[in-house]
């Protein structure tokens, strides 16, 4: 069973992430409780909208990003050398450093399709 467990600082983050976006929902609580300008709570709702999907993004980001690098180093592990997929596995380990959050997701499914090429390839020959 492989290890899921999330590096200590970002766990960190993200708990302090959401304890403010806690905090900032108790005040609109609050708020609603006062009678506020509808606005004034319509702005806190858009800023707690975009903290929930930061922190998100930081959990998305770490989680498939190390789901893509394991891909990649076992592509690397399986390949004999003449697997058929040299060039897209190094393609893929060049460009791991700048993909973004929405590009790993496509990768993930490029380094599966990849992995079971060799599978298939390794059980043949």
């Amino acid at each position: 069973m492989q290890d899921h467990k999330l590096p200590s600082d970002l766990i960190a983050d993200i708990k302090t992430r959401l304890k403010t976006l806690s905090g900032q929902i108790n005040g609109i609580i609050k708020m609603l409780d006062d009678g506020k300008d509808p606005e004034q709570i319509n702005i806190q709702f858009k800023s707690i909208d975009k903290g929930i999907q930061k922190a998100h993004f930081l959990l998305l980001d770490e989680t498939y990003r190390k789901a893509l690098a394991i891909g990649i180093v076992n592509a690397v592990d399986s390949c004999p050398g003449n697997c058929g997929s040299e060039g897209k596995i190094e393609f893929l380990k060049n460009e791991f450093p700048n993909l973004q959050l929405n590009d790993i997701s496509n990768k993930l499914k490029e380094i599966q399709t990849i992995q079971d090429r060799i599978k298939s390839h390794i059980e043949n020959n």
